[in-house]
């Protein structure tokens, strides 16, 4: 082969010296963090409006992946529902959801040094 050829194959297939893939063979990756406090307040949107999953997020300080986790389960009471294949969340669901947590929220008792033992006593 002639010294023409291995440098055109060696540009094609890109030099080892490169450290960086090409776009299409870089895999995308969800953003799983907690996302930032939400820009807007949601008591003065009509109780009518959806929220993207991420904008619920923000709203509950959960992160997507934990609403993900809830939509698993039918039962949880944050309501959704689907359109267009995306999961949307409306505002009163929200709200209702962030009340009854208000409402369930306990203060967290103190543990004794042994463990929760039953038959124990000072």
């Amino acid at each position: 082969m002639s010294g023409k050829d291995e440098k055109t194959r060696t540009e094609a297939s890109g030099s080892p010296d490169n450290t960086e893939m090409p776009a299409a063979t870089k895999r995308h990756r969800k953003n799983r963090r907690m996302p930032p406090p939400a820009t807007f307040d949601i008591d003065t949107l009509p109780a009518s409006s959806n929220l993207t999953a991420l904008e619920a997020a923000a709203v509950i300080r959960r992160t997507p992946g934990a609403l993900e986790q809830w939509r698993r389960n039918p039962s949880h009471p944050l309501k959704w529902r689907y359109v267009d294949g995306r999961p949307l969340y409306r505002v009163d669901a929200v709200r209702d959801y962030l009340a009854k947590c208000d409402k369930t929220t306990r203060t967290p008792r103190p543990r004794s040094a042994h463990g929760d033992v039953q038959g124990a006593r000072p």
